[in-house]
């Protein structure tokens, strides 16, 4: 069979990459190797569907850094404006969380789901489950050829939202890359982002299932000028493992690109809204007036307190010891515990637990006018295929249903 357009992998940019192709006169297939579509949206968020972030164009390609340029035909396409208004004339109102984040009222998933596959059904676009595409090569006459499991098809011009490398039982196992390279791209090696982190620190493993809500962190990389790879701030989990929460996804992606991943260590504030200095002072303001009391106890209550019991123990302290018998030398190691709790790291816990995957086809690559191949014409490549990762929030949807969006637009 022969079509304008394949759109292959039918996730968050491969359904609206489909259906704006189809209802612009394209004869088109979308192709998906698994029974349903969009198993990764349905995964996303907890399964509630983190969609988007409650920002503008600008506020999405400022997220992403250097790299965010790329988006800015995409995001004027399909702004997160747009792309929450889309949703919801389906049918599925949206809601603001305090982070920003952009959920459907009713927090499943499903809903999403249901809102683009509804749009897909509208359009001409024909849909094929469970037919994975073994091969991609340029046809002869022009165009393309392409075997799946069950076929071979040609076609005018193809997508590939195959997605990236994270979370492979939804599907995503990296096909994407390897078309891309048998057709003349080079890859950024793909690794791991929005992944939790794993460590030896028995202490950080005890304390597993406490979250701190405000946690400062760094990724730093020792040496004789210790250097800063990447700091940020949000709320950290505690795991069997290590760390998880938002925070210590954000900065994954740092560890997971390491050549030696366990040399880092992760530099954790748990107090970051007060300052070293304001923080000792106020320790000996506290161990003056309560000498009676436990050593424990003047640790702020906004620390959690099986963390506090922890931490007092890593400042090489006994934590039933009375407040008045902390000595200046004391005080400053708590100080350090809280403000500067270093923890060694041995790595991530992969592509299995990643939200997203960072590497793969270099922007540099692909038209972002268009998102069509440079070094393959007819080849147009969207979403988590591309060297594209953003921080939590839903930047990374907007993302892939933005750049599917304007894939669609121009084929």
């Amino acid at each position: 069979m022969h079509w304008d357009v394949v759109v292959v992998g039918a996730g968050a940019a491969g359904l609206v990459a489909a259906e704006r192709a189809a209802s612009r006169g394209r004869t088109t297939l979308l192709l998906d190797k698994n029974t349903k579509p969009g198993v990764k949206i349905l995964m996303s968020g907890g399964t509630r569907c983190n969609l988007t972030q409650a920002t503008d164009a600008r506020g999405i390609v400022e997220a992403y850094g250097p790299p965010g340029r790329f988006l800015h035909s995409a995001l004027a396409a399909l702004s997160p404006q747009d792309l929450v208004a889309l949703v919801e004339a389906e049918g599925v109102p949206t809601k603001v969380e305090e982070t920003g984040k952009i959920f459907p009222v009713s927090n499943k998933a499903t809903d999403v789901l249901a809102a683009f596959v509804a749009r897909l059904r509208r359009s001409p676009c024909e849909l094929a489950l469970q037919e994975p595409v073994v091969g991609i090569e340029r046809a002869e006459c022009g165009g393309f050829r392409l075997v799946t499991s069950r076929q071979t098809l040609s076609a005018e011009r193809v997508i590939v939202t195959s997605g990236g490398q994270s979370y492979p039982g939804c599907g995503t196992t990296g096909d994407g890359y390897a078309w891309a390279t048998r057709l003349g791209h080079t890859l950024v090696p793909p690794r791991p982002a929005l992944v939790p982190i794993t460590t030896p620190a028995a202490w950080v493993r005890s304390l597993s299932g406490i979250t701190v809500p405000d946690a400062a962190v760094r990724v730093v990389e020792p040496g004789d000028k210790p250097r800063v790879l990447d700091a940020r701030r949000g709320s950290l989990l505690f795991a069997h493992f290590g760390l998880s929460g938002p925070v210590v996804l954000d900065v994954s992606r740092h560890v997971s690109g390491h050549l030696r991943p366990q040399t880092l260590r992760l530099e954790c504030d748990f107090l970051p809204m007060v300052g070293q200095a304001d923080l000792d002072a106020q320790l000996k303001r506290q161990a003056a007036a309560e000498g009676k009391k436990q050593l424990l106890t003047l640790v702020p209550e906004v620390v959690p307190r099986r963390l506090a019991e922890a931490l007092v123990r890593e400042a090489g302290l006994a934590p039933e010891s009375k407040a008045a018998e902390l000595s200046k030398a004391g005080r400053a190691a708590l100080v350090r515990a809280i403000k500067q709790a270093s923890i060694p790291v041995t790595g991530t816990r992969g592509f299995a637990k990643a939200e997203v995957t960072a590497g793969g086809v270099p922007l540099a690559e692909v038209d972002s006018r268009t998102l069509a191949s440079k070094i393959v014409p007819g080849l147009y490549l969207a979403g988590e295929v591309l060297d594209l990762d953003g921080p939590i929030g839903g930047y990374n949807f907007q993302a892939a249903f933005s750049t599917g969006w304007l894939a669609g637009l121009s084929v």
